[in-house]
C-alpha cells in the first residue's frame, strides 16, 4: 500500500502545482490585459515592468502567491477596466479603483468575487446599471460614492449581512428609490451613507434597531414625514445627518438619547416646533445645525452651558427670546450663524472667550444696545455680519483692525460716531458694509492702506467731507457706493484708477464742480452721479456711452454745443465753454502746425534737401503704420484696412480698455478689432508697461494658438508704444447678454440649448485639452458671441489675467474682483482661480438662459442672486417649473428641468462638488431636445 500512496501524493502534488502555475499565468493575463486596456498620466504602471505581479505597486499577494489585494486609488487611469477580474483573480478580497477615469459601465463579474471583503470604487466615472451584489457575502466594505450609475438602486446589498460600511453618497442618477423596512437586516452596519442618491418616501423607524451604526447620513434628498423617534436607540451613533430634505414635524425629545453624538445637522427641512433642551445638553456635540427650517420657541439656554460646541447654525427660523449673555465661555466656538430669526436683547458678550471663533452671524433679527467692546479683540474672526438689527452707539475702535476679517457687515443700524482710522489695520479686509446707519464724520484716508478691499458700500450714512483721493490706491476695489451723505468738494480724478470697479454710486451728496473726463475710462461700467451740485460740461465720453440717466438732478451741468443732439435732458454750455472749446481748437490746430513745419525743416536738413515733400510726407504715412504684427490665421487684407476702420461710426461697442470697431474689408470679410489701451497719455513708457507688453504677447500667442470651434478666432495681434489692437472674427449677432436681455429677439429653447452645450464645449477645451490648462476667470453671458447661426464663442479669456497683474485699463473683470452675479463663493477667502470658478460662473450662464433673467434682479430680494432665488424654488416640481422661461419653455418643460438639474450642481458652494467641464458636456449632451435633434435616444 506504500508504494500507492506515494503514488498518490506525487500524484496529487503535480496536479496542485500544475493549479497554482495555471492560476498565476491566468494573473499574468489579467495584469497583461489590464495594462494594455488603460493608460496613465504617471509612471505607476511602468513600475511594474519587469517584476513579479506580487511585487507589483498596488498589488498584494498571499503566501501562495495568489493576489488578494488590487489598490489603483488615485492612478489617474483612464479606458476601460477588464470586466471578467475575477476569473483571472478568484482569491481577490481587497479591490480599491477611486479616482480614476474608466469608461463604459460598471463591470459587472465583480459580483463573482466569492472572497471579496472591500470594494472601493470613488469617483470612477462608470454608468449604467449594478448588478446583483447579493453573491459578495464577505463583503465588510462598499463605497461607491460620486459616480453616475443609472437605473434601480441595488436593493440586493440588503442581503450582504456583514457589511460595515455602506456609501452611495453623490449618485444622483438613480431612479428615485425608498428605504425598505428590512434594511435593518444590516446589523453590522456602521457607517450608512445614502447622501444624494434619489431617497425618497419616509425613514423606516426599522433603522432604530441597526445599533451598530455610528454614522448616519440621509442628507440632499427627497425624504417626507416624520424623524422617527426610534432613531434615538442608535446610541453609537456620532454623526446625523438629514440636512435638505422634506422632513417635517417636530423634532424627538428622544434625540438627546445619542450619548456619543458630535454632529447633528437637519438643516433645510419643514421641521416645526422648539429646538430639544435633551439635544442642547448632549455632553460630546460639537456641531448643530438646523438652519432653514420653521422652529420656533425661545433660544435653548442650555446651549451657553455646552462644553463641546463649536458650530451652531440655527440662521432662518422664527426663534425668539435673549441669547445668554455667558455664551461663549463654557465652549471654544468657531461659528455661530443665529440670522434670520426674531431674537432680541443685547449681542452676547463673552462670544470670544474661547479665543477660536471665525464667524459671527447674527444679521436680520432685532438685536439692540451697543456693540460689545470685546469682539474687538476676536483676533481669528474672519466674517462678522450683525446688519437689519436695533443696534446703536459707537462702533469700537479696534473691530474694523480685526487681522483675518474678511468681511464686516454693520448696515442697517442705528450705529452712530465716525468710522474709526483704525481700518487702516484690516489688512485682509475684502467686504466692508456700513449703510444705512447715522455715522457720520469724514471718511478716513486710512481705508486706502486696506488694501484686499473689493467691495465698500457707506450709502445712506451723515458722512461729510471730501472723498480722499487716497481711495484711488484700492486697485482691487469692484464697488463702491457712498450714495446719499452729504460729502461735499470734488469727485477726486483718482477714482479713473480703480480699474477693476463694477459699479459706482455717488449720487445724493452735495458733490460739485467738475466730472472728472477720466472717469470715463471705467465705462461701460456702472456709474451714478445724480442728485449733486455738479457743473461744467458733461464729458463726451458719458454722453456717448448713453449713461446720461446717472448725471440727473446736477442743474449746473451742460453739453457742449457740438453734441447737444446727444444731450436732450441738459442745456447747451454757454459761449463761454464753446469759445474755450474753439481756442483750444485753435491751440492744439497752431502747435500742431509748429511741430509739423519744424520736422520738416528739421528733415530737410537731415537729408540734405534729397527728399521731397512727397517722400517726407510718405515717411511719416509709413511710421505710422510700423506696427508689430503677429498673424495666427492665413490673412487675405492689407493691415492699413484695420486702421481705416477705427473711426466714430464703425464703433459696435466699448469694453474697459476702450472701443470695439467693426471693420468691413475690400475682400467682402469682416472682421472685429478691439483696442486694448493707449500710452498716448503718457509722458513716458513705464517698466511695468514694457512688462505687461510682454506677459500680453505671451498670452496673446497662447490665445491665437488655439483651435476650437466655440472659441472666437483670433487672426492677429497688432502691438506698438501707442496701442495694441487684437482682430477677431466678427459675430453678427454680438453678445449673448444682449440676445437674452436686449428685447430683439427671442431665442427658443433648443437654440438656448444648443449655446449652451456649445459654451461648455468651448470651456471643456480650456480646462482638459490645453496643457497647461486655460482659466476664463470672467464667464459671463456678455462674454459670449454668437454668429450668424448663433453658435456660441467664448471670448475674452486670458488677456484679463495679465492685465490685472500689472494693473492694465482692461481689468474692469478682474481675476479678484469678478463680475458680481457670476462669481464663485469661494472667491470671498481665496484670490486664486480654478476651473471650478469657471464651471460656477457657466452654472449662473445656464441659469439666465433656463429662467431668461439676469444673474442679479431686484425681484430676487436685497443682495440676493440668481443661484439663491433658484435655490428657494426648486423644493417641488410645480416651484422648479415656475423658474422657466414662459416664453420658450411649452412643450420643453422636462428637458429644461434637466438642465436646470445641471445648473445647480455647476453652482454648488463647494467646489468639490462641481462637475468638471468635460461632466458637463456629456450631461447636456444627454438632456438634448428633441425637436432639432434626429433622435433622443
Amino acid at each position: 500500500m506504500a508504494p500507492q500512496k506515494v503514488m498518490i501524493l506525487v500524484i496529487f502534488f503535480l496536479t496542485m502545482s500544475s493549479f497554482c502555475q495555471g492560476t498565476i499565468n491566468d494573473q499574468s493575463q489579467f495584469f497583461a490585459l489590464l495594462k494594455k486596456s488603460v493608460s496613465t498620466g504617471n509612471s505607476s504602471l511602468s513600475d511594474w515592468d519587469g517584476k513579479p505581479i506580487c511585487n507589483y505597486s498596488g498589488v498584494g499577494c498571499d503566501d501562495q502567491g495568489n493576489v488578494t489585494k488590487i489598490d489603483l486609488s488615485g492612478w489617474s487611469l483612464s479606458g476601460m477596466f477588464p470586466h471578467d477580474v475575477c476569473s483571472f483573480l478568484p482569491g481577490l478580497r481587497i479591490l480599491r479603483l477611486s479616482h480614476n477615469n474608466f469608461r463604459g459601465t460598471f463591470p459587472s463579474s465583480i459580483s463573482n468575487c466569492s472572497l471579496l471583503e472591500e470594494l472601493n470604487m470613488v469617483s470612477t466615472s462608470f454608468t449604467g446599471p449594478l448588478p446583483d451584489f447579493s453573491p459578495l457575502q464577505s463583503l465588510r466594505l462598499l463605497n461607491l460614492s460620486y459616480n453616475h450609475f443609472t437605473g434601480e438602486f441595488p436593493l440586493s446589498i440588503i442581503n450582504l449581512t456583514n457589511l460595515e460600511l455602506l456609501d452611495f453618497n453623490e449618485n444622483h442618477d438613480f431612479n428615485p428609490w425608498q428605504l425598505p423596512e428590512n434594511i435593518s437586516r444590516l446589523t453590522k452596519l456602521r457607517w450608512m451613507i445614502l447622501t444624494s442618491c434619489k431617497l425618497l418616501g419616509r425613514i423606516p423607524a426599522s433603522i432604530g434597531n441597526m445599533t451598530a451604526l455610528v454614522d448616519l447620513e440621509l442628507s440632499e434628498n427627497r425624504l417626507t414625514g416624520c424623524i422617527p423617534r426610534e432613531l434615538g436607540q442608535l446610541k453609537k451613533l456620532k454623526m446625523l445627518e438629514l440636512y435638505y430634505n422634506q422632513l417635517e414635524g417636530e423634532i424627538p425629545e428622544e434625540l438627546g438619547n445619542l450619548t456619543e453624538l458630535v454632529d447633528l445637522d437637519m438643516s433645510v427641512n419643514r421641521l416645526t416646533g422648539k429646538v430639544p433642551e435633551s439635544i442642547c445638553r448632549l455632553p460630546k456635540l460639537q456641531v448643530l445645525q438646523i438652519y432653514n427650517n420653521t422652529l420656533s420657541g425661545d433660544f435653548p439656554a442650555s446651549l451657553a452651558s455646552s462644553t463641546t460646541l463649536t458650530i451652531l447654525s440655527l440662521y432662518d427660523n422664527y426663534l425668539t427670546g435673549e441669547v445668554a449673555q455667558n455664551f461663549g465661555v463654557s465652549s471654544a466656538l468657531l461659528a455661530l450663524d443665529l440670522s434670520e430669526n426674531e431674537l432680541s436683547g443685547q449681542l452676547p458678550a463673552q462670544l470670544c472667550h474661547g479665543g477660536k471663533l471665525m464667524y459671527i452671524l447674527l444679521l436680520q433679527n432685532i438685536f439692540s444696545g451697543e456693540l460689545p467692546e470685546s469682539y474687538a479683540k476676536c483676533e481669528t474672526l474672519i466674517r462678522f455680519r450683525v446688519s437689519y438689527n436695533l443696534l446703536e452707539g459707537r462702533i469700537p475702535e479696534m473691530l474694523l483692525a480685526l487681522p483675518h476679517a474678511s468681511i464686516i457687515d454693520l448696515s442697517y443700524n442705528n450705529l452712530t460716531g465716525s468710522i474709526p482710522t483704525t481700518i487702516g489695520n484690516a489688512k485682509n479686509l475684502s467686504e466692508l458694509f456700513m449703510q444705512s446707519n447715522r455715522l457720520s464724520g469724514t471718511l478716513p484716508p486710512e481705508i486706502s492702506t486696506t488694501s484686499s478691499l473689493v467691495k465698500i458700500d457707506l450709502s445712506n450714512n451723515l458722512l461729510s467731507g471730501p472723498i480722499p483721493s487716497e481711495i484711488g490706491n484700492l486697485k482691487r476695489l469692484n464697488l463702491l457706493i457712498l450714495q446719499g451723505n452729504k460729502l461735499t468738494s470734488y469727485i477726486p480724478e483718482t477714482l479713473s484708477s480703480l480699474n477693476s470697479l463694477n459699479y459706482l454710486d455717488l449720487s445724493s451728496n452735495f458733490l460739485m464742480g467738475k466730472i472728472p473726463e477720466s472717469l470715463g475710462e471705467l465705462l461701460p461700467n456702472s456709474m451714478n452721479f445724480s442728485n449733486n451740485l455738479l457743473s461744467g460740461p458733461v464729458p463726451p465720453l458719458f454722453i456717448k456711452g448713453g449713461v446720461l440717466e446717472s448725471l440727473s438732478g446736477n442743474p449746473g451741468l451742460c453739453v457742449p454745443s457740438f453734441l447737444s443732439s446727444s444731450g436732450k435732458d441738459f442745456p447747451l454750455c454757454p459761449q463761454t465753454y464753446d469759445r474755450k472749446k474753439r481756442n483750444l481748437i485753435w491751440v492744439i490746430g497752431i502747435s500742431l502746425g509748429l511741430v509739423i513745419l519744424g520736422l520738416v525743416l528739421f528733415l530737410k536738413r537731415w537729408f540734405r534737401n534729397k527728399r521731397t515733400a512727397m517722400e517726407h510726407e510718405d515717411s511719416l504715412s509709413s511710421s505710422f503704420f510700423t506696427y508689430d504684427v503677429k498673424s495666427f490665421h492665413f490673412l487675405s487684407f492689407d493691415e492699413r484696412e484695420i486702421f481705416e476702420a477705427m473711426i466714430e461710426k464703425n464703433i459696435v461697442g466699448y469694453g474697459g480698455s476702450g472701443a470695439v470697431y467693426r471693420a468691413d474689408l475690400s475682400n467682402g470679410g469682416v472682421v472685429a478689432v478691439k483696442k486694448l489701451w493707449s500710452h498716448k497719455h503718457k509722458h513716458s513708457v513705464s517698466e511695468n508697461q514694457l512688462v505687461l507688453d510682454s506677459e500680453l504677447k505671451t498670452e496673446v500667442e497662447t490665445l491665437g494658438n488655439i483651435r476650437h470651434n466655440n472659441i472666437v478666432k483670433l487672426y492677429c495681434y497688432f502691438s506698438s508704444l501707442d496701442c495694441s489692437l487684437l482682430v477677431y472674427q466678427y459675430m453678427p449677432n454680438g453678445n449673448l447678454g444682449d440676445a437674452l436681455h436686449g428685447g430683439k429677439v427671442l431665442l427658443d429653447w433648443p437654440i438656448r440649448h444648443r449655446i449652451a452645450l456649445g459654451i461648455a464645449q468651448g470651456l471643456a477645451y480650456l480646462h482638459h485639452d490645453l496643457l497647461p490648462p486655460i482659466i476664463h476667470r470672467d464667464i459671463k453671458t456678455t462674454n459670449i458671441l454668437l454668429d450668424v447661426d448663433y453658435q456660441p464663442k467664448v471670448a475674452d479669456f486670458g488677456i484679463a489675467k495679465v492685465l490685472q497683474a500689472t494693473g492694465g485699463k482692461d481689468c474692469t473683470t478682474t481675476v479678484i474682483a469678478g463680475t458680481y452675479g457670476y462669481l464663485a463663493p469661494e472667491y470671498a477667502y481665496s484670490s486664486k482661480a480654478t476651473t471650478k470658478c469657471d464651471v460656477y460662473s457657466f452654472g449662473v450662464v445656464l441659469m439666465e438662459l433656463i429662467t431668461g433673467k439676469k444673474p442679479v434682479e431686484a425681484e430676487f430680494g436685497e443682495n440676493k442672486n440668481i443661484v439663491y432665488w433658484v435655490s428657494t424654488k426648486v423644493d417641488t416640481k410645480e416651484g422648479a417649473f415656475e423658474v422657466l422661461d414662459k416664453r420658450v419653455s411649452g412643450s420643453f418643460k422636462e428637458e429644461m428641468i434637466k438642465v436646470l438639474r445641471i445648473a445647480i450642481r455647476c453652482t454648488y458652494s463647494s467646489p468639490a462638488y462641481r462637475p468638471t467641464m468635460n461632466e458637463v458636456v456629456q450631461l447636456l449632451t444627454e438632456a438634448k431636445p428633441c425637436t432639432y435633434y434626429h433622435s433622443c435616444k
